[in-house]
């Protein structure tokens, strides 16, 4: 089984980063950002497509995952989106890219997502499941309908002690049931699954993960070092790069809409796809379907 190996390590904002790289160091730099439950090997059918394209191919693991730590233990263990974004555009700082192809889902899609939205002159194109993926802090707790509030069933179960006690016991099962539960046609094995899973074994993934999604209802405050990007993201600030969207059509947790969905959002060029056959995890599922998109943004090979 392939494993995204050997990571290198740096310094960037408020962590010691882990990140796997591929492709040839001169090449227009990708970033490729994974979500939750997930790891950097969602990516790992993706990266050497990527490369071998003459990309330079950089795929961190989030703060609270795998190898990457907190530089210092006074830093807030906070999952919230801003400290995302931030995260994303120190490690562009750290590794010298001024302008990269963003890319992901799920946290790592709102990652992208949250930096082309404000310091878009940092973006090449992004490519983002579920479209938008700022969160409205404001209006969360205005209700969706009764089919997709039971699709969140494990975020209200995070915003109680008994979920953080649940996570805690047993975060693989956790983990396994929601991959189950999103991608309900892929048809991982376990040693898929154990492959990732190892990186939910990081000190800080709990408090990481419960803060992420009791901060997203407004129910624990923000890192206050974040509090200015939190404002700026409050205004749900427009996409202006390129970019194409997708949504998988067997997206267990965010059900598939049209392009019109969020179309206010987007103000430059945009492609909205919805992909048959594909889940929640869907650089994992439909490799070549991600790797193409990132493709179409790179401008070496825009035509």
């Amino acid at each position: 089984m392939k494993t995204m190996q050997p990571l290198k390590k740096i310094e960037a904002g408020v962590l010691e980063v882990a990140y796997y790289e591929a492709g040839p160091s001169d090449g227009s730099p990708v970033l490729l950002m994974h979500g939750f439950p997930y790891d950097i090997h969602s990516y790992v059918d993706v990266a050497p497509l990527l490369a071998e394209a003459g990309c330079r191919v950089i795929v961190p693991y989030l703060r609270g995952y795998g190898a990457t730590r907190f530089l210092s233990d006074a830093t807030p263990r906070s999952g919230e989106q801003a400290a995302l974004g931030a995260d994303l555009l120190a490690l562009l700082d750290a590794l010298a890219i001024p302008r990269a192809v963003l890319a992901g889902y799920d946290w790592g899609g709102r990652a992208a997502c949250v930096v082309a939205a404000l310091w878009p002159e940092r973006c090449e194109g992004l490519v983002s499941l579920n479209s938008y993926n700022v969160q409205n802090i404001a209006k969360a707790m205005v209700p969706e309908k009764p089919e997709d509030e039971l699709r969140l069933w494990y975020q209200y179960y995070f915003h109680s002690e008994r979920g953080r006690a649940g996570l805690t016991a047993d975060r693989r099962a956790v983990a396994r049931l929601l991959w189950r539960l999103w991608s309900p046609t892929w048809a991982f094995d376990e040693a898929t699954f154990e492959r990732s899973a190892a990186a939910f074994d990081h000190p800080d993934f709990v408090e990481v993960v419960i803060q992420s999604y009791r901060h997203r209802f407004g129910l624990v405050p923000g890192d206050p070092t974040y509090a200015h990007i939190e404002a700026r993201l409050a205004a749900q600030p427009p996409i202006t790069v390129p970019a194409i969207t997708f949504d998988g059509a067997d997206d267990g947790v965010r059900p598939a809409t049209d392009a019109s969905a969020h179309a206010h959002r987007f103000t430059g060029p945009r492609a909205h796809r919805v992909v048959p056959g594909a889940g929640h995890n869907m650089p994992q599922e439909v490799p070549h379907v991600f790797a193409n998109a990132v493709l179409e943004l790179v401008p070496e090979l825009r035509t």
